[in-house]
């Protein structure tokens, strides 16, 4: 289970792009907190503490805890906005969640034992369908990521979720048994195999070509004992 943080923040009296505009002036990003059938509520987070834990991974996975005016809420952040030239967080969104309550959060797929799939031993090649998977999980316990084992996998072999073991109290949304990986082959594999395929082919349709080679020929041959040459 991925662990929980704290932020300090800061009520917003102004919102709107102006005041979202103030809020980055002076060093903090714009957020709000909305949920469990309360009015949204806006800050303000100072840009270090939120950048910090956007890059260290796993954002959208752990609990926070965020004291402000007076107050302390546990949330789980949703979304954030990106400045589209500078690519630093300009907003963030949170959700109130309560003790005991479920949510659905996407949550990151890593593959391991690589090694020990023959498909990859011999060229296959990894493709992730899904690098993260939504599940529904208990909000005490949000798994940081889930674990794809991939021994014994060959190539053209397929990986579904049935295969991966889950946290306790943690299912797909997806009602049905779907795909996280495959293990396809690779283009020297892929040649070979079309190269066998036509030979294969070419072998099968041998013998009828040359029987209708010898019927052609037998049709076009004199008869005996036919006309001869006049002299």
């Amino acid at each position: 289970m991925a662990t929980s943080y704290e932020l300090s923040a800061e009520l917003r009296e102004r919102t709107g792009k102006g005041g979202a505009r103030a809020t980055r002036r002076e060093g903090m990003i714009p957020a709000v907190i909305y949920g469990e059938n309360e009015p949204p509520l806006a800050i303000k987070v100072p840009y270090k503490m939120l950048d910090q834990r956007i890059n260290a991974g796993g954002f959208f996975t752990r609990l926070a805890t965020i004291e402000v005016g007076g107050r302390k809420i546990r949330v789980l952040p949703r979304d954030y906005q990106l400045d589209p030239v500078k690519d630093f967080p300009i907003h963030v969104d949170f959700l109130r969640v309560a003790e005991g309550a479920r949510i659905r959060v996407e949550v990151p797929v890593h593959f391991r034992n690589e090694i020990a799939s023959p498909g990859i031993k011999r060229g296959g090649v990894l493709n992730i369908v899904r690098h993260t998977v939504e599940l529904d999980v208990p909000v005490d316990a949000i798994p940081e990521f889930i674990t794809a084992d991939l021994t014994g996998l060959d190539i053209n072999d397929s990986l579904h979720i049935s295969k991966i073991e889950l946290p306790e109290g943690t299912v797909p949304t997806i009602d049905r048994d779907f795909t996280v990986a495959t293990i396809a082959a690779p283009a020297g594999v892929k040649e070979e195999a079309r190269e066998a395929a036509a030979a294969a082919a070419a072998a099968a349709s041998a013998p009828a070509a040359e029987e209708a080679a010898a019927g052609e020929a037998k049709e076009g041959a004199p008869a005996a004992g036919g006309d001869k040459e006049k002299k």
